[in-house]
């Protein structure tokens, strides 16, 4: 987390001390009819508490079935029609590869970038990109110098509180790792129970596994190199963190390949976040709808796999 600023994916999260507020419960869904944009935006009318319930989590099209706390049980909805907008002015940074980076040549480029210009593709309009550094770019959106910004920022409600947000186009799910040579494979609360587990202290994933791995032992860290020696050196039984960081770890040298993702992926919104979205002012929901309806479409046109494929080493899910 940048000092000052809110969160990004991978990066966010509750915190043990933090696990009140209260998780947004509105999520819109787009369809393009004839060059205009009819928005139905579905709020969560009623939503019961169901322990570890299975929901489907997309992404690229997907479905995931996954461990959460909350489960939708009604929805409503009303429809807005407005025009696609004719330009959309972009802010980026360019320091969190392979995200939003410069490149040998001196071009800016990453995921973020080219789902952006997918989006605009997608929907036919004209987009441009900038990078400005990551502190002053809610600023510059909220004063009008930029149309949106795409740079992993995390949807969560500081940052709504400053900006509007479009549906998410990726999720950093929690992941635990073990040692290549591990004979863990039952990745559940009984199969974990009384095992070693790593995590850094005062994240959503040591919240996580306190809430529901009680039966572990946790055993915390002052930081990630911390936690991923221990796990490395067999101090721990396995590791629970951010998949995002752990997949780059895996791949990396630091590493020695002494180690390996097991069992599925946790992206519980209340601990983990309601995953990264394009930020727009915070008067501007149409805009915010129309930038929704291009990420399904980038995704429904093989656009999406084709980004995640380029960019990651392999798959977060």
């Amino acid at each position: 987390m940048r000092e000052g600023q809110e969160m990004r994916a991978g990066r966010s999260g509750a915190t043990v001390e933090h696990l009140d507020a209260a998780w947004p419960r509105m999520r819109p869904a787009l369809r393009l009819a004839t060059g205009r944009v009819v928005v139905i935006a579905a709020a969560c009318a009623k939503c019961a508490t169901a322990g570890f319930a299975l929901a489907g989590i997309w992404l690229g099209g997907a479905a995931f079935a996954q461990p959460i706390e909350t489960l939708p049980e009604a929805w409503g909805g009303r429809h807005v029609d407005f025009e696609l907008p004719q330009e959309v002015r972009f802010l980026t940074d360019d320091d969190f590869p392979p995200f939003n980076y410069i490149d040998e040549n001196g071009n800016l480029t990453g995921f973020n970038i080219d789902m952006a210009r997918a989006v605009c593709s997608r929907l036919n309009i004209v987009c441009t990109i900038k990078a400005q550094p990551w502190d002053e770019l809610l600023a510059l959106l909220a004063s009008g110098e930029a149309d949106a910004v795409i740079a992993s920022h995390a949807i969560t409600e500081a940052n709504r509180r400053v900006a509007s947000f479009t549906d998410p186009y990726y999720y950093t799910p929690a992941r635990f790792v073990v040692r290549s040579d591990s004979e863990l494979d039952d990745i559940t609360p009984p199969g974990l129970a009384e095992r070693r587990i790593g995590v850094v202290k005062g994240t959503a994933h040591e919240a996580y596994l306190r809430a529901f791995f009680a039966d572990s032992v946790v055993v915390t860290f002052e930081s990630d190199p911390d936690a991923r020696s221990a796990l490395r050196f067999g101090k721990i039984d396995a590791l629970f963190a951010d998949g995002l960081g752990l997949m780059y770890w895996l791949n990396g040298a630091s590493s020695r390949r002494c180690c390996q993702f097991r069992g599925g992926v946790f992206t519980e919104t209340y601990y983990f976040g309601d995953g990264v979205g394009i930020a727009v002012a915070r008067d501007r929901g149409e805009l915010a709808a129309v930038l929704s309806e291009g990420i399904r479409l980038a995704r429904d046109n093989g656009d999406y796999e084709e980004l995640l494929l380029r960019y990651f080493p392999m798959s977060l899910y």
